[in-house]
C-alpha cells in the first residue's frame, strides 16, 4: 500500500509540473540601446579583415631597423610625470619603454663630534664646548652613534663647513658628512629615426632638469 500511494504521489507531481502553466521569464538585451554589441575576432565574417585589424601599421623593415638609434630621458622623480612623458612620446617614436633606476640624493649635512670612548668623556666634551659658548649641541646617548656629539644639521653645504670652521677655531676636531638616501626615479627609453631625431623636450612639459642619453637600442 505505501509503495502504491508513493507511485501515486510521483505521478501526481510530474503530471503538474507537465501541464502546469510556464511562467515567461522577462529576456533581457545584451546591451543597451544604442550600443553597439561586442564580437570576438574569431566570431567575425570575414577572417581577412580580422587579421589585418593586428597591426595597424606595416613592421619596420631592417633597414628601417638599422637607421634606428636609442636614446633615454630622464631621471623622472615619480612614475606619473613618467608615464605623462610616456603618452606624450608614444605616438611620436617607433618603440618606447620605461625603466626603474635609483639614485642617492643628499638630504643634508652634519657636523658632530666622533665618538668618544665613554658617556663621561662625551660629557667633559660637552662641557668644554659650553664653556666656550658653544651653546647648541647634543650628545648620542644611544644608538649607532652613541656618545657621538652633534653639533647640527645643515641643509646647505656652505653653512655646515662654517659650522665645522667655527668648532674646529675653538680646539675641537670635529666631522662632517652628507646624509644621503636612495630614490627610485624613473628612465623613458625610446627608438628614433637618426635622420629624424625627435624633439621631445617640445612634449615633456615642466622638466627643466631632464638630460639625454644615448642608449643600446631594444
Amino acid at each position: 500500500m505505501l509503495f502504491l500511494l508513493l507511485l501515486a504521489l510521483n505521478i501526481g507531481v510530474g503530471c503538474w509540473l507537465y501541464f502546469a502553466p510556464q511562467t515567461h521569464v522577462q529576456a533581457f538585451a545584451p546591451a543597451d540601446p544604442g550600443v553597439t554589441k561586442l564580437v570576438l575576432l574569431s566570431e567575425r565574417e570575414h577572417a581577412g579583415e580580422a587579421n589585418a585589424a593586428e597591426l595597424a601599421t606595416a613592421p619596420e623593415s631592417a633597414a628601417d631597423l638599422r637607421n634606428d638609434t636609442c636614446v633615454s630621458i630622464g631621471p623622472f622623480p615619480t612614475q606619473a610625470d613618467m608615464r605623462a612623458a610616456l603618452n606624450a612620446l608614444t605616438p611620436m617614436v617607433t618603440r618606447i619603454q620605461y625603466r626603474e633606476a635609483h639614485a642617492t640624493e643628499t638630504r643634508g649635512y652634519w657636523v658632530y663630534l666622533p665618538a668618544l670612548a665613554s658617556r663621561e668623556q662625551a660629557l667633559t666634551s660637552a662641557r668644554q664646548l659650553s664653556s666656550k659658548g658653544v651653546r647648541d649641541y647634543y650628545v648620542v646617548t644611544a644608538g649607532d652613534q652613541q656618545n657621538t656629539i652633534s653639533l647640527g644639521l645643515f641643509h646647505d653645504q656652505g653653512n655646515a663647513e662654517k659650522r665645522r670652521n667655527e668648532i674646529a677655531a675653538l680646539g675641537f676636531k670635529p666631522d662632517m658628512v652628507a646624509r644621503t638616501e636612495e630614490l627610485p626615479v624613473y628612465w623613458v627609453d625610446f627608438a628614433q629615426d637618426s635622420h629624424n631625431p625627435v624633439n621631445w623636450r617640445s612634449r615633456v612639459a615642466n622638466q627643466p632638469d631632464l638630460h639625454q642619453q644615448s642608449v643600446t637600442c631594444f
